[in-house]
Parts: C-alpha cells; sequence; structure tokens
C-alpha cells in the first residue's frame, strides 16, 4: 500500500489504494466469466470520477449504465463494506453521458472517412495486403484531387471511379486492379448492413466532449452502448482503437501529471488483438507506450492476461487478477503467465490463488512510490457506491436530456464532400458534351412517328474525314470521373427503385 492519493481498492492482509500519480501508467482487470471484473472496473471508474478524472467506458453487457444512479438494495455489498473497513458505505450516482453509435441509447458517435484512415479502414473491413493498398491509393487520390471523404457514400463514389479508371491511374498510383476495388466495394455493402453508416459522417466527435467535470468537480463518466456494437466485433475494437488514435494526436503532452487527464477502459480487450496485421500491432504498442505522456490512463478488462500480446502486457504497470479456471492447457498456461506477471509476495503461492480466489477476491499490484510494482496481495474488493446494473430506459432519457451535449450531435449534418463535388463535375462534363444519344433524325420517332426515310449520301473520301476533329481514344480525369459517378447515381437510385417496387408487389401477393 501507498501513501499517496489513490482509489481505495479493497481490504485484506492490508489496504490496497491505486495512486493517481502513476494511474496513467496503464493497467489490467482480468479474470473469468462471473469472478468480479465489472464491479472492479467500477470502483475504479468511481474512484477516478470522485477525484476529477473523466472516464471513458464500453458498455459491453448494459449493467454499467446505473452508474448514474445511486446504489443501495444489495446486502452482499453491505457485508463486503463491513469486512473491507469502508463505513460509512455511501450510495450515490455519478455525472454521466450516455453515448452509442447507432444514436438509440446515448448520443450520437459519429466519425469521418477521412479521420479513420486506411490503415484502420483496411482492419475494419478485412481488406488483404493488397486491396489495403488499393485503398491507400484512393485516400491519395481524393488528397490530389482536393476531395472530403465524409461518409460511406463518398468512399463509394471515389472507388467507382477508380474502378473506371484504373488503367490510366496506375502511372501515379501503382497498379490498380477492378477485381481488388470489387472486393473494398462488397466489404462496405457488409459493413453498411451492420449499421455502420450511422457511425460515418458529420459531426464528427470533439474529443474534448469526453473531458467534461460537473459543478462539483466530479469527473464525468462517459458510457457508450456497446451491447449491439459488441456483435461486430471488428467495428467495436476498430472504433475504441480509433478513440485512443485521436486522443493520441490531439491532446497535448503534458508529462507525468498528479493525477490522469483522462481513463479509458477497453472492455473485451481480446477483439482488439485478435487476427489483426502487424502493422496494427505496431500502432496499438505506440500508441499504448506514448500516451501516458497526455495525462491518458488505458486500462484493458480481458478474460486471460495471454489475450495481450507481451509488447502491451509489459507497459501495464496495474494489475487486479480474478480468478482463472485452469480446466484445459490453456487455461493452465494462462494462470501460470498471470502469477509470473506479479511482483512475488514470500506469503501467497500465486499460481495455487488465482484459482482459488472466490467471487470478489482478487490479486492486487500497484505502482507506488518511484512507480515500483508493490507486492501482490490477495484481497476483498470494495462495493461501489452507485448502482451496479443497467439504468432503467426512463433513467437513461432523463439523464440524457439533462446532458450538456444535449442537441449536439442529434442531427446528421450532409455538407458538400467527394460525392457532391463528383456530381457537380459529372454535371458540368454533361452539358458541354454536346449533343445527347438522340439525333434529329429519330426525333419523330421518338414522338410516336415513324422515322423518315433517309437519303443515301456517298461515303465521304479520307482527306474529308481527317478534316473532322479528333477525339482523344482515353478520356480526361475530369471526364472519366465526371462520367463515373453519373453512373454510380444513377445505379444507386435504379437499385432503390427496382427494391420499392418489388416489395410492394411482394406486400401485395403478386409476386
Amino acid at each position: 500500500m501507498s501513501d499517496l492519493p489513490g482509489i481505495f481498492l479493497g481490504n485484506g492482509t492490508a489496504k490496497q489504494t491505486l495512486c493517481f500519480k502513476y494511474a496513467n501508467r496503464h493497467g489490467l482487470i482480468a479474470g473469468a466469466t462471473g469472478t468480479g471484473k465489472t464491479v472492479s472496473l467500477q470502483v475504479l471508474a468511481e474512484g477516478f470520477s470522485a477525484a476529477g478524472v473523466p472516464v471513458f467506458m464500453a458498455d459491453v453487457k448494459g449493467d454499467l449504465s446505473g452508474v448514474s444512479q445511486p446504489g443501495g438494495g444489495m446486502p452482499r455489498f453491505e457485508e463486503r463494506a463491513a469486512a473491507v473497513g469502508l463505513q460509512p458505505y455511501a450510495h450515490r450516482g455519478f455525472p454521466t453521458i450516455y453515448w452509442d453509435l447507432f444514436g438509440e441509447q446515448g448520443h450520437s458517435i459519429r466519425a469521418t472517412i477521412s479521420e479513420m484512415g486506411p490503415l484502420l479502414l483496411s482492419r475494419l473491413l478485412e481488406l488483404n495486403d493488397v486491396q489495403a493498398g488499393v485503398l491507400t491509393a484512393a485516400f491519395k487520390l481524393a488528397d490530389d484531387q482536393g476531395l472530403l471523404l465524409l461518409d460511406l457514400k463518398d468512399l463509394r463514389a471515389l472507388l467507382a471511379f477508380i474502378a473506371e479508371n484504373a488503367g490510366s491511374l496506375t502511372g501515379t498510383y501503382g497498379n490498380i486492379s477492378k477485381a481488388s476495388v470489387g472486393a473494398i466495394q462488397r466489404q462496405l455493402l457488409v459493413l453498411e448492413n451492420q449499421g455502420a453508416e450511422k457511425f460515418f459522417g458529420e459531426p464528427a466527435l470533439q474529443l474534448t466532449d469526453f473531458l467534461h467535470t460537473d459543478g462539483e468537480g466530479l469527473g464525468t463518466v462517459n458510457v457508450l452502448a456497446a451491447d449491439r456494437l459488441v456483435n461486430s466485433p471488428r467495428l467495436y475494437a476498430t472504433f475504441l482503437l480509433w478513440l485512443l488514435s485521436e486522443l493520441f494526436e490531439e491532446l497535448p503532452e503534458i508529462g507525468d501529471p498528479e493525477k490522469p487527464k483522462l481513463v479509458f477502459f477497453f472492455d473485451e480487450a481480446h477483439l482488439l488483438f485478435d487476427e489483426a496485421p502487424k502493422p496494427l500491432l505496431e500502432k496499438i504498442e505506440q500508441v499504448v507506450r506514448l500516451i501516458r505522456s497526455k495525462g491518458i490512463g488505458v486500462y484493458f478488462i480481458t478474460q486471460n492476461p495471454i489475450d495481450i500480446p507481451d509488447t502491451v502486457l509489459g507497459q501495464l504497470g496495474n494489475r487486479i487478477q480474478h480468478a482463472l479456471r485452469a480446466y484445459t492447457p490453456r487455461d493452465q498456461r494462462a494462470v501460470k503467465s498471470a502469477a509470473e506477471t506479479f511482483r512475488p509476495n514470500p506469503k501467497i503461492n500465486v499460481e495455487q490463488a488465482i484459482s482459488e480466489l472466490a467471487v470478489g477476491e482478487a490479486l492486487v499490484s500497484t505502482l507506488g512510490e518511484g512507480g515500483i510494482p508493490s507486492m501482490v496481495e490477495r484481497i476483498l474488493i470494495r462495493p461501489p457506491a452507485a448502482r451496479v446494473g443497467p439504468a432503467s430506459p426512463a433513467e437513461r432519457q432523463a439523464v440524457v436530456a439533462r446532458s450538456p451535449l444535449a442537441g449536439r450531435y442529434d442531427k446528421t449534418i450532409d455538407r458538400d464532400s467527394a460525392y457532391e463535388e463528383l456530381a457537380r463535375r459529372a454535371n458540368k462534363a454533361a452539358s458541354t458534351a454536346g449533343p445527347g444519344p438522340w439525333s434529329s433524325s429519330d426525333a419523330g420517332e421518338r414522338e410516336g412517328r415513324a422515322p423518315a426515310p433517309q437519303r443515301q449520301t456517298p461515303r465521304a473520301d479520307p482527306p474529308e474525314r481527317q478534316e473532322r476533329p479528333t477525339v482523344s481514344r482515353r478520356d480526361s480525369v475530369g471526364t472519366a470521373m465526371a462520367k463515373s459517378v453519373v453512373r454510380s447515381v444513377g445505379s444507386a437510385i435504379g437499385r432503390e427503385l427496382v427494391r420499392g417496387i418489388l416489395g410492394s408487389l411482394r406486400r401485395s401477393g403478386r409476386y
């Protein structure tokens, strides 16, 4: 235990505290399902909020939203409070802002395609190396053409142009195959079916909105409704990694503050690393290593410590380890690996204790004076002050209504971007292209009259043919882009019309 100010975690042979000064050295909460990870997470979130430190956490199971409401009515928590020496045990709620990518259970969170970038989008779309290279070229082309990529329709329009002009773009942007572009477009359809179109667009999230404190100086607890989002694991993991990356890019360097500027909890952390390509793993490692100097603490929550790569695990200085069940060889390796990450305590057989911990018990090691890990201790985690469990829909709605961000993110903004700019270029190209495909000779046929007989004229001689203006066999970039957008827009409208017609026929029983 350290004498530095911090969060009281619980009691065993001695009281254990997580020091604010070293809270930005990151941490880990691990343990099998049902062993108490969620309570430990909420205890930390409440402790940071009480100290004026804002928190962001993903509510994967829907039971963290109750942090906005006072606790109470749970006898086992009253008993636990007495057991750890937490007297009096006060119940209270904490200032909370609810967020939801789908805009249903909180304020909408949006990002632009440009902000996400080709690396994270490639991960999100599950692209191979070749396809990821094509997507990177698309972003470069957008930059060169001055095209804003804000939402999915912008990216679709750009990809349609690239597919039509793959050959002419090869000299500048490398080899681009239509097959690769088609694969990206198909993956975009999968992403749209998961509801991602609600995430990409504007108004984009302002990260400073995570950093609020209320009138009493309590840090805001930002709760992301992720019970639906986690059903799309790639979208969930990529979104949270994007948030971390944006925090890393935008916040200034502040060194080692007396307490963090923001604490970020990453639940179901294994989803971030599953099948992640090497460039992405390197980016994650870089962000975790360097974001500490921005005053950001990152805490991963997962079942097994082996779910997290060693390069990242080694940077997590504060550990709360709940019980692990060693039924399989993999589980046994996880127990052994977890035991080896703690600073030994001669009074505790760590490997044995991990398998024996009761619900609510944990092995804890935190950073103390000088950033040195404390010896591992077995403790009973203190109970939270707020409700453990979900807020009701009415309670959630009331919190959203009185939020300082009410109305800021509720309505989508669709300003001029790549899609609109390409459409304007298409219209301009069409207006200067001369007569359309209908000639004067077939005007009568379009009006319902028989076409006038055509008089046979002698074939022009070669010199007269040569005097006609020549037409390039390859469209200019601007004209080709315009044609591509016209076809893309027309196809999209046609598909919607067909879907509407077929839907009405099905409903009427005629199809």
